[in-house]
């Protein structure tokens, strides 16, 4: 597999300095900070498997992306899209759709919070859990690999949980922002998303996120936190055809 780094000047728009770099989110992040996380083929470049659901795929693709994103995909497999959605080649078909918006942070200081705790690999087992019982969006074993995560427990139980996902030149994306039913209306996810945004800025980046349009609970309380709608994004899936004209490579 070659590394996402190799990837051709000019087969892609340069990543521009500022919010722009929003705009090809992960690509970005491919070909910048995960770019050993990245596995590539031709044009077309995704997260390892086991990491990341995310794929960065041509605007306007051609035939031999298509037929490269077929191969690294596997027969029937999925890629998960955030940006248009155009018309699909024969054989592929839509998985899912999901209008949403990109939120920036504009930088709103966060108190010190002595009950949350750094999450690492011997948590997994209840970070799975907590996101197989809350559903906050693609979560992947592999993925303390992207950054870092916090959590607040009760009783010795992980009940809330949020962290660091995609990250490319100057910008973390804050993501599986989840609460127990349990413990909701507590304050837990605001806590967390604060103390993740922190320590993002802490790190000389800038926070930013993702959020379904539909959740208008979860948009009102990033507003509150600071983050501001940038722009509109959609996150979408299409799955390769059942089998392939020729042999994977």
């Amino acid at each position: 597999m070659e590394n996402a780094a190799e990837v051709e000047e000019g087969r892609f728009p340069a990543a521009p300095d500022g919010e722009a770099v929003l705009d090809e989110q992960v690509f970005a992040a491919l070909t910048g900070p995960h770019a050993h996380l990245a596995e590539r083929r031709g044009r077309v470049l995704r997260y390892r498997p086991d990491v990341a659901v995310w794929w960065a795929f041509p605007t306007r693709p051609e035939p031999e992306d298509w037929s490269a994103a077929a191969r690294l995909a596997g027969p029937g497999g999925e890629l998960a899209l955030v940006g248009p959605n155009g018309p699909l080649p024969p054989g592929w078909r839509a998985t899912f759709r999901v209008p949403g918006f990109q939120m920036v942070d504009d930088g709103r200081p966060a108190p010190a919070d002595p009950e949350i705790v750094r999450l690492g690999p011997g948590d997994m087992p209840e970070m799975l859990r907590l996101v197989g019982a809350t559903k906050p969006g693609p979560f992947r074993p592999g993925a303390l690999q992207l950054g870092g995560y916090l959590g607040l427990r009760r009783g010795g139980e992980l009940v809330a949980m949020a962290g660091e996902r995609l990250r490319l030149p100057g910008w973390t994306e804050v993501s599986a922002v989840c609460t127990d039913p349990r413990f909701r209306g507590e304050g837990l996810a605001a806590r967390l998303v604060s103390a993740v945004a922190a320590g993002v800025r802490e790190r000389g980046d800038r926070p930013y996120l993702g959020v379904a349009q539909e959740n208008t609970g979860a948009v009102r309380l990033y507003e509150r936190l600071g983050f501001r709608v940038r722009r509109e994004v959609l996150y979408h899936g299409v799955a390769a055809p059942d089998s392939l004209a020729e042999p994977v490579r």
